[in-house]
């Protein structure tokens, strides 16, 4: 059985695991979120491999653009992802990336993003399974009308992170 290198990092925004495998990323996500379970098992399974604590080149290249990013040095990242999911959730995914810094969009937006306008709630649910967070930007998606909608770090981490980004969100919804 193939291994999946992680290790945590502890940020200003929350504790994030890393993870890379195949020489590429396929895991950064909040450690503690209400779904860790489901995602690392889908995870493991779809790369038929188990996690193994260590710290690659590539680990590191991911914690410094991170740190760049939090900074406020960095606006985009550049690493090979390996997503693990459906075709649906890597097509949300895809359309998750074209969502720029300092953007944001709504989840029916991104539902006509992938040329699919009457899945707006798959969508939701695909963006929340999202196991590369901040990369590719689940962050950036909220609701109709201004509410955040749901984050996998917590709607006061999402707040924070769109904050960084330069939105405006002292008066939106939760």
């Amino acid at each position: 059985m193939d291994e999946i290198k992680i290790k945590q990092l502890k940020t200003a925004y929350g504790e994030l695991i890393l993870g890379s495998s195949e020489g590429k990323i396929c895991l950064c996500d909040w450690v503690y979120r209400t779904m860790r379970k489901q995602i690392d098992k889908r995870i493991q399974e779809g790369l038929n491999a188990d996690y193994r604590e260590g710290d690659s080149p590539l680990l590191k290249e991911l914690e410094k653009q991170l740190d760049e990013y939090f900074l406020k040095k960095r606006t985009g990242f550049d690493l090979p992802l390996l997503t693990i999911g459906t075709d649906f959730q890597k097509a949300v995914w895809t359309a998750l990336l074209g969502v720029k810094y300092g953007q944001t969009r709504t989840y029916s937006d991104l539902a006509e993003m992938i040329g699919k306008p009457e899945a707006v709630r798959a969508v939701g649910s695909a963006n929340g399974a999202n196991a590369i967070s901040i990369i590719i930007p689940c962050h950036r998606i909220i609701g109709k009308g201004g509410s955040l909608g749901g984050y996998a770090g917590g709607v006061n981490t999402k707040r924070k992170l769109l904050e960084l980004e330069g939105q405006p969100l002292l008066d939106w919804e939760d």
